[in-house]
């Protein structure tokens, strides 16, 4: 694990000068295969004899280069990048979790998430029980015979809610599965969450990291710490009919996760990040540390802001002094609480759409007109939405977008 602080790893690490023809600059190897030594170099890298590059749907110089640099930023022994955040979560769960298995999560998710929890997976016979996450002895209460993972958000999108991540982590290692926790919002600038005993930790990179805009991408780090040995991931421990009889954890031990994920994960479901994403996603996470931390002053300068104003009912935002995550927020995030605020005019529905439409700085994408239409219909009764009704109206501003629905 690196021993440099966080901002020099985010700008150097995994970049051996030496090993990619002297280059300062990351370089971007766009191919799609490899050229072998000979035959036994090609038998050598399928059996893991050797480790280097195959396929790009398996890795890539370029990918390779941000894995390690988000391995070490976020504290793990090891990462793997997608095509997308949602295609990083779809891909560690199938390649952990089979027919007849069950997942403990938050039900404080972003939409995406959630449906793929209680629409899709269920579909293949993997069931969730959603709790409130406010409350962590709900996830030991939630636990089945058949349990195989706890999931949640480091900071709830769009709840805002910072979760008790020790104490969660303490009942996921009771029922011995691994904790999951996608740490988007929060990102490894301001929040570590294996530091607070998670064991894996998911992002999705097209957000904060990447911060531009123009590249779509996602990420597994592993921390290296869960005992896949157990007994209740036999997929660890007996030979993988999917790859030569490979016993993962005899071969591999606290990377068995990781190279699963390669092996199996990637190959089969195909999720692959292009290198020329990887580049631009490298170019984002090179200045995170200092763009999240103006984006946490930002968003807390707004939000104090907003509560002064008479037209507004209420303010959502963890580093407020009102906020009821107020204490999480200084244990786990000192040092900034990330850049989505959420407000309420008086008015109602009509008045945000009025801000919204109006709001000159910032903007309503594609994205977040899908938001407004999703939200207003009124069909759906997810737990989030359940906290959105409530409110009767909901503003969100992100990055420089804005929405609101009610």
């Amino acid at each position: 694990m690196s021993t440099l602080k966080l901002a020099t790893n985010a700008l150097h690490a995994g970049h051996d000068v030496t090993t990619n023809g002297g280059t300062r600059a990351v370089p971007i190897y766009q191919t799609t295969s490899y050229v072998f030594n000979n035959s036994e170099h090609a038998a050598n890298l399928f059996s893991l004899k050797e480790l280097g590059f195959i396929y790009t749907r398996l890795n890539n110089p370029t990918n390779q280069i941000l894995q390690d640099r988000l391995a070490a930023v976020e504290g793990g022994i090891g990462a793997v990048v997608f095509a997308s955040g949602t295609a990083a979560i779809a891909t560690g769960l199938l390649t952990l979790l089979k027919a007849g298995d069950h997942i403990v999560a938050s039900s404080s998710l972003y939409g995406g998430t959630y449906n793929l929890l209680s629409v899709t997976l269920p579909r293949l016979g993997i069931t969730t029980t959603f709790v409130d996450a406010s409350n962590p002895d709900n996830f030991d209460a939630a636990v089945q015979e058949n349990t195989r993972a706890f999931f949640a958000e480091s900071l709830g999108n769009p709840k805002l809610d910072v979760l008790d991540l020790e104490a969660i982590s303490a009942h996921s290692k009771k029922a011995e599965v691994p904790f999951i926790v996608d740490n988007t919002v929060a990102t490894p600038v301001l929040l570590n969450p294996i530091k607070h005993g998670a064991d894996i930790v998911i992002h999705s990179l097209t957000k904060y990291i990447g911060g531009q805009g123009t590249s779509l991408g996602g990420a597994i780090v592993d921390a290296g710490t869960f005992n896949w040995a157990n007994g209740k991931f036999p997929e660890f421990t007996e030979p993988s009919a999917g790859y030569h009889g490979l016993k993962y954890y005899e071969t591999l031990g606290a990377a068995s996760f990781t190279f699963k994920l390669i092996l199996e994960g990637l190959r089969d479901y195909g999720g692959a990040l292009s290198p020329t994403n990887a580049f631009n996603i490298i170019q984002g996470l090179e200045t995170l540390p200092v763009r999240i931390k103006q984006h946490s002053e930002n968003a807390l300068a707004l939000a104090t802001w907003l509560e002064q104003q008479e037209e507004v009912a209420w303010v959502n935002y963890p580093g407020l002094e009102s906020s009821k995550f107020k204490s999480l927020a200084d244990k786990y995030l000192p040092k900034g609480q990330s850049g989505i605020v959420t407000f309420g005019p008086k008015k109602g529905f009509e008045a945000a759409k009025a801000i919204a439409d109006k709001t000159k700085i910032f903007f309503i994408s594609e994205y977040w007109r899908y938001k407004i239409a999703y939200y207003s219909s009124c069909k759906y009764n997810t737990p989030t939405i359940k906290y959105s009704r409530a409110s009767k109206c909901w503003c969100y501003a992100r990055f420089s977008e804005i929405v609101c629905w009610n």
